[in-house]
C-alpha cells in the first residue's frame, strides 16, 4: 500500500487507550478528528531514546502553541499496548494536550501505509517516525521520515506548516 500523503483522507482505525478513570477504551480515529485540526504524530516505539527524549517532548512542550493556532488534537501513536502507553504517558507529567493511542497490532500503522521494519533489532514491525497535520480528516501535510530518522517530524515541523 502506498504511504498516506497529502491530500488524502485519513483512513478510520480504533485505538486503544486508558481514561482518566483508568478504564481501558478503544476510539476510532475519525471520532476524534473529524470537523477538526489535529497533529497525528507517531514513534517508532513507546520508552526508546529518539521518541522519549526529543520527538514526544518537542510536542509536549509545543501543544499549547499548536493549540493557539488552531490545531484541535494532538496524537501520539505508536506501536506499544495499551498499558505500555498508558505508563510512557506518566513519564511526561507536564503533559497537558497530547493524547496517548495504542496501536497493539501495528493495524491502523498498515492502514496508513506508514509500517517500519525492525525486526532484525528484535523490535518486529512498527511505526515510521511521521507527523500529519490533517484537516477535518484530510493530510495538509505529511512529515515522514526514513528509516529511524528524525529531521522532519518535530512539532517545530509542523508549527513552521501552520505559518
Amino acid at each position: 500500500m502506498a504511504p498516506i500523503a497529502v491530500g488524502d483522507v485519513i483512513p478510520d482505525g480504533t485505538l486503544a487507550y486508558f481514561d482518566a478513570e483508568d478504564q481501558l477504551q478503544s476510539v476510532s480515529i475519525h471520532s476524534l478528528v473529524a470537523g477538526k485540526r489535529a497533529v497525528l504524530f507517531a514513534v517508532p516505539g513507546a520508552f526508546t531514546p529518539t521518541c522519549s527524549l526529543k520527538h514526544v517532548p518537542g510536542f509536549v512542550e509545543k501543544s499549547p502553541e499548536l493549540k493557539s493556532k488552531g490545531v484541535q488534537e494532538v496524537i501520539c501513536i505508536s506501536v506499544n499496548d495499551p498499558f505500555v502507553m498508558k505508563a510512557w504517558a506518566k513519564t511526561f507529567p507536564e503533559n497537558e494536550h497530547v493524547k496517548f493511542l495504542a496501536d497493539g497490532s501495528g493495524v491502523y500503522t498498515k492502514a496508513l501505509g506508514l509500517e517500519l521494519d525492525l525486526s532484525e533489532k528484535g523490535l518486529g514491525i512498527r511505526s515510521k517516525r511521521f507527523a500529519l497535520l490533517v484537516d477535518d480528516l484530510k493530510v495538509t501535510v505529511a512529515n515522514i521520515e526514513a528509516g529511524g530518522e528524525f529531521t522532519v517530524s518535530s512539532a517545530e515541523d509542523i508549527l513552521k506548516a501552520l505559518v
